[in-house]
């Protein structure tokens, strides 16, 4: 049984420290905005923020988490107007959406690197998160708007 600090929340899990830390926030924290993706660290569909920085959770176990603050895209805003989430949906970024918690966590974990990326740094750094349905010309967008506002 561990402790897991989560969107700012103490909760505990019910599991050893080798649990995965995906199936710890889909299945025993109950956060479901976190998507499986491949399993293998390979699409970013996972992806979460532990201490800030960007992580894929499918790579993860919650004892390499253990005490740190782990952020799921349910925590990034409270009220879904963090500058990414705004931008993302300002530029119509989803097409079929399943990529986007992931893709919304790189980018927020992105810019709190490199607040004025610039756009190869922007595909650099989100270039570890998939899209099946190739959005990137529109993440791409979103990413720069939520960097300089415009």
């Amino acid at each position: 049984m561990a402790t897991l600090k989560i969107n700012g929340e103490s909760r505990t899990i019910d599991g050893p420290d080798d649990t995965n830390l995906l199936w710890a926030i889909r299945d025993m924290a109950g956060l479901t905005g976190t998507k499986y993706g491949c399993g293998v660290g390979l699409c970013g569909a996972c992806t979460v923020h532990v201490d800030g920085v960007a992580i894929q959770s499918c790579q993860a176990t919650i004892g390499d988490v253990a005490e740190k603050e782990v952020t799921t895209i349910e925590g990034l805003s409270a009220d879904g107007e963090h500058p990414v989430q705004v931008a993302w949906r300002d530029q119509h970024v989803p097409q079929c959406g399943f990529c986007q918690a992931g893709q919304i966590m790189q980018a927020a974990s992105l810019l709190s690197e490199k607040p004025n990326p610039t756009d190869q740094e922007i595909l650099e750094g989100m270039s570890g998160n998939i899209c099946r349905c190739g959005c990137y010309e529109r993440i791409v967008a979103a990413v720069r708007v939520a960097s300089t506002g415009a």
